[in-house]
């Protein structure tokens, strides 16, 4: 990508689209176009396609979605279903329609089958039944990897999609109602050693999970999108780290970070969510990236970051 070109970044208020807005400043790219919601609704396609016909982006970043843990995911899988999916077939279609050079789309490892084998590689995808809390969302998320993958064979257009693990990190959401387990678990956590205990968290903790620090997948997708075209990488490549740990431990590991000395209780009659999520990241290392962030360095990032801006 020229320093000069035009680069929409789709969700820059979000943890991922402003680790890649960041990211680019610092790289040295000096046009990018962002909107916020009540600017441009993203869910309405002849808003998009206005937006696209004006401004004519040479590059995308398709990072906006409407995100949410096991509750918000559970209880509201039409507005998951319908928001996701619009958002990404105006994008992708308004892009192919203004010429966009490249785009890159960004998905969640939640598309993968809830008992597919560990570590899920990418030809898992579509092997199996999804996991229920989350579906919506995940199905959401298929259509765009696939609706990326069919625009490149008709039209010959150059859509990436890459499959983040779970993500963390500055600019994420830890309000308890509609966060991820990450960012609750840094706002319990600290909540208990200002107020004092227990921790209250769902399931039995056993559920095995991956995390990936937000700016090392804005790293990964600039060095996709500067390096790789969509042959390259198939329908999708994974994200991640390639390691996983329990919802128990990570929950004593932000614990040590934190300085939280009190106890936890786990709440058996909420999910746990699927048992195991670990993405095999072997095509993306063969292609010549990995995560360069620990998880003790990453919640202490994270964690100093949500002390600010409390």
């Amino acid at each position: 990508m020229n320093k000069n070109a035009k680069i929409y970044i789709a969700g820059h208020r979000g943890m991922v689209g402003s680790a890649i807005v960041k990211l680019l400043t610092e790289e040295g790219y000096e046009n990018i176009v962002t909107k916020t919601h009540r600017e441009l609704d993203l869910t309405r396609q002849a808003a998009v396609e206005k937006f696209f016909e004006q401004e004519k982006p040479e590059y995308v970043f398709l990072a906006a979605a409407k995100v949410g843990g096991i509750m918000a995911n559970s209880t509201s899988k039409a507005q998951f279903f319908y928001d996701n999916a619009m958002i990404a077939l105006n994008i992708i279609h308004a892009s192919y329609k203004a010429g966009v050079k490249k785009l890159m789309n960004l998905g969640s490892s939640c598309i993968f089958p809830k008992l597919a084998p560990q570590p899920l590689k990418e030809e898992f995808l579509l092997t199996g039944p999804l996991e229920e809390t989350n579906d919506a969302y995940a199905v959401a998320k298929i259509s765009a990897i696939k609706m990326c993958r069919f625009y490149n064979e008709q039209y010959g257009t150059n859509y990436l999609s890459v499959m983040p693990t779970n993500l963390y990190g500055m600019n994420d959401n830890f309000d308890l109602v509609s966060s991820h387990v990450f960012p609750a678990m840094i706002r319990k956590i600290h909540e208990a050693k200002e107020n004092g205990g227990p921790v209250a968290l769902w399931g039995d903790g056993s559920p095995l999970r991956e995390f990936l620090y937000a700016d090392d997948l804005a790293d990964a997708v600039l060095f996709l999108m500067e390096n790789k075209d969509w042959q390259d990488l198939g329908d999708f490549v994974n994200v991640g780290t390639g390691k996983d740990i329990s919802i128990k431990d990570l929950a004593h590991l932000m614990a040590r970070i934190i300085g939280y000395t009190g106890d936890f209780t786990w709440d058996t009659t909420k999910p746990n969510g699927t048992p195991r999520k670990l993405l095999d990241v072997s095509k993306l290392n063969n292609l010549g990236w990995s995560a360069k962030t620990s998880l003790k360095e990453g919640i202490r990032k994270t964690y100093k970051w949500y002390k600010k801006y409390l």
